[in-house]
């Protein structure tokens, strides 16, 4: 793993807990340890990869401090609508580099954010990716990887859309 890959992985960390998503200590203390490695320099770093097992408790506020420390520190918009936008488009942007599985990613904005927000018509194409996915059968006459496809391309198109105040969060 490079400098610049530990410091993504660490980032990504970063938006996943900002966003809500549970991140075990033994993962954080992982990327902790993956980054020490890797050669990134902050004082908190080596506390955060030595952690023992009967330490991981500290593992997040520690993880926290190397952020900081780092420059890394992400924290959503204070809206809650305005953070459940932040979240769609962060998932669709991994969906779209292919990072993030898009049946995962579009059933996540599905359940987590489209719920939330009322079916907002900006999301529905990525709806009806998630859908699609989720109850797919082999009897449909169009494979799982083309319904990815649609996904990844659904997910790209909403980015292209992206109001450009927020391309930076």
């Amino acid at each position: 793993m490079t400098r610049d890959d530990a410091l993504k992985q660490l980032s990504h960390i970063a938006r996943e807990r900002a966003f809500g998503r549970h991140v075990g200590s033994d993962r954080l203390i992982q990327a902790g340890l993956d980054a020490l490695i890797a050669e990134v320099e902050s004082p908190s770093l080596a506390m955060l990869a030595g952690l023992l097992r009967s330490e991981e408790p500290e593992a997040p506020a520690l993880f926290d401090q190397v952020l900081e420390e780092l420059g890394l520190l992400f924290h959503p918009p204070a809206d809650p609508r305005a953070a459940k936008c932040a979240m769609a488009h962060w998932i669709a942007g991994q969906i779209a580099v292919g990072t993030l599985d898009p049946a995962t990613g579009t059933h996540l904005i599905w359940a987590d954010i489209a719920v939330d927000l009322g079916y907002p018509e900006e999301l529905q194409s990525l709806v009806s990716c998630a859908l699609n996915l989720d109850e797919w059968e082999e009897n449909w006459g169009v494979s799982v990887e083309e319904l990815n496809r649609e996904a990844i391309e659904a997910a790209k198109q909403f980015l292209r859309k992206r109001p450009a105040a927020e391309a930076g969060s």
